[in-house]
């Protein structure tokens, strides 16, 4: 996973305003869609959870010229039973931290797994550009999870979906905290 940190604040904070501004532009052209073939689709990951797919957001074909995954997980702080679904239904205002950013193609939004780890499951277009993301929501998570509960992979020259279909095996000596990404079955 090498070493994961987030953008110094200011750059952080800087990028997410560029995204907040061009993710209005996006949706006045009407290119954000939220599809539903696959909400309800339930991710098996290599660690033994399992998270249900309760959204999907996507640009255009949600397809990427130079595809990558990007899987980000944390926990949130003070959610517990009921507030999960709060939590779902509030995160939709939470779109245009995304939509925005250059080479966001698609995400799926997951819900919390049997260790409250909620997870987004993106396609990315370019590998650089999954990782500035990553580095910047960094800091917008960090208000709201628990300590040390961030952390996200970028799995480069793989589309979302063939990931989820055909993920990249995993070493036998890997211990749970480093395969928490790698989807195992989609049923």
């Amino acid at each position: 996973m090498g070493d994961q940190r987030p953008l110094p604040i200011g750059e952080a904070w800087r990028a997410m305003a560029a995204c907040f501004v061009t993710t209005f532009a996006l949706f006045s052209r009407h290119r954000v869609r939220m599809p539903r073939q696959l909400v309800g689709t339930q991710l098996r990951f290599a660690d033994g959870t399992n998270a249900r797919v309760y959204r999907e957001t996507r640009l255009g074909s949600g397809l990427a010229k130079d595809p990558c995954t990007l899987v980000v997980a944390f926990r949130l702080r003070l959610v517990r039973g009921p507030a999960h679904a709060l939590f779902r239904h509030e995160s939709l205002l939470n779109t245009p931290l995304f939509v925005g950013f250059p080479g966001f193609t698609s995400k799926l939004w997951l819900a919390h797994d049997e260790r409250n780890r909620y997870r987004g499951v993106y396609e990315w277009d370019g590998q650089r550009r999954a990782e500035l993301y990553a580095r910047s929501l960094w800091r917008v998570l960090a208000l709201v999870s628990v300590p040390g509960s961030i952390r996200y992979m970028v799995v480069p020259g793989l589309h979302r979906d063939d990931m989820i279909a055909n993920p990249p095996p995993a070493q036998e000596s890997e211990p749970d905290d480093t395969i928490w990404w790698r989807t195992a079955v989609a049923t």
